[in-house]
């Protein structure tokens, strides 16, 4: 540990526990609950998470209770978080949890990541969060703490030049920081970090902007993305009756109409529901209708 870095991260981990935020899904340690939260937090704010993690965990309380879901049930639960995609890989993981792992998380990090939808930093999130365990857990806020602290000024600094930073920074084990109310170990110093640069965030210029990586967010009204969720409601009211493409066109066409948009044709609908078959969405019946 080198002493530029040391220094860091006492700066840090002071600051980050002053700003401390008592969220619900710190104040438990099972993976499973973890691991939602965190894939529930993906470009998703803290406040929309809040309360949806909850009921999340109210209907599927186990990774054995969320393999033995339907994709309808799960799909309809998710509903209002965006990025629908997300809810079925957690199911497809939980399913696969539950064959190769005998329904228990692992902990391993390249166990972690060969499941679906989870990626190094959701990977190392969980290792940390639920295990207590180091590594890079590069995600918006904590970059905006390196970039802000170890990277000022500096522009489109990219993440191979963090993640060794990061790695270094991440304690082993528990440290006693001099001035700090709890020692610093994996777990409590990314919750620094992440209430940390959460702050950097409201109160300055977002220093994650200057990332290479940074992208931003392509907007949603009147996207692609809005339609497939269109009509994935859709098809979550249908049920088993299921949609026709004509009446997929007209759902569409009638949403975009009070927004001052153009009409959706059936060839336009039939290419989304086509797409969303392709992910795991919905499938065709006999009788020409789309279902869940």
């Amino acid at each position: 540990m080198s002493e530029g870095i040391e220094a860091f991260r006492e700066r840090v981990y002071l600051a980050g526990r002053e700003l401390y935020r008592d969220l619900p899904w710190r104040c438990t340690r099972d993976p499973y609950a973890i691991w939602v939260s965190e894939a529930m937090l993906q470009q998703t704010q803290v406040s929309r998470v809040d309360g949806r993690w909850q009921s999340w965990l109210d209907r599927f309380p186990s990774v054995d209770a969320l393999a033995a879901a339907t994709s309808a049930d799960v799909l309809a639960e998710w509903q209002g978080l965006g990025y629908n995609r997300r809810a079925l890989a957690l199911w497809r993981a939980a399913q696969e949890i539950c064959e190769r792992h005998a329904g228990v998380m692992p902990q391993d990090e390249a166990d972690l990541r060969a499941l679906p939808g989870i990626g190094p930093a959701t990977a190392a999130g969980i290792r940390a969060f639920a295990f207590d365990l180091s590594g890079v857990y590069l995600e918006t806020n904590v970059r905006a703490v390196f970039l802000h602290e170890l990277f000022p000024g500096a522009e489109g600094v990219p993440d191979s030049a963090l993640r060794p930073l990061v790695a270094e920074a991440c304690p082993d084990d528990s440290l006693a920081i001099a001035g700090a109310d709890v020692p610093c170990s994996p777990r409590t110093w990314y919750y620094a970090l992440l209430d940390y640069g959460a702050h950097l965030k409201r109160t300055l210029p977002n220093p994650s902007r200057r990332s290479r990586e940074n992208v931003r967010q392509s907007r949603f009204e009147g996207s692609h993305r809005q339609k497939r969720a269109v009509l994935v409601r859709l098809l979550l009211a249908a049920g088993v009756e299921g949609v026709s493409v004509a009446d997929a066109a007209l759902e569409l066409t009638e949403f975009e109409a009070k927004a001052g948009r153009a009409a959706v044709t059936e060839a336009a609908a039939s290419g989304i529901l086509e797409e969303l078959a392709a992910e795991g969405f919905c499938h065709e019946v006999a009788s020409g209708c789309w279902v869940v």
